[in-house]
């Protein structure tokens, strides 16, 4: 098993920056395809990236692309989304999750979850 913790959220104005952290305990963090999800209030959970175990595999959604970059650091159990050119619909809570499995963009598909962390882009 493995349990995730996610970092990194807060309030920015539109046109600026985030980088969320997920922190994974565990010794087979690299095993984990990990993803990233948000869900807006009101709204189901949607996908935003994803990478492979080895991090050789990314995936973006279309509405992120461009913008943000998902990677991660096997030796420190992390894995990181870099956010730019925030805009007020990218406000949600952000979660990231792990699977064996990789590589799917539905939340169905990864079994370990974070508690999320809440982003805020102001307008």
């Amino acid at each position: 098993q493995v349990q995730l913790v996610e970092s990194g959220g807060g309030l920015v104005q539109a046109g600026g920056s985030l980088r969320l952290s997920c922190a994974a305990s565990g010794r087979t963090f690299s095993s984990y395809a990990m993803g990233w999800f948000r869900q807006a209030p009101g709204k189901e959970r949607e996908f935003v990236s994803l990478i492979s175990g080895s991090g050789v595999t990314t995936s973006p959604a279309d509405s992120v692309k461009g913008r943000f970059t998902i990677s991660r650091d096997n030796a420190k159990n992390m894995a990181y989304l870099q956010m730019s050119s925030l805009k007020p619909e990218d406000t949600a809570v952000y979660y990231c999750a792990a699977s064996r499995h990789c590589c799917t963009g539905s939340a169905d598909g990864y079994p370990y979850w974070g508690q999320g962390t809440q982003v805020t882009v102001s307008s």
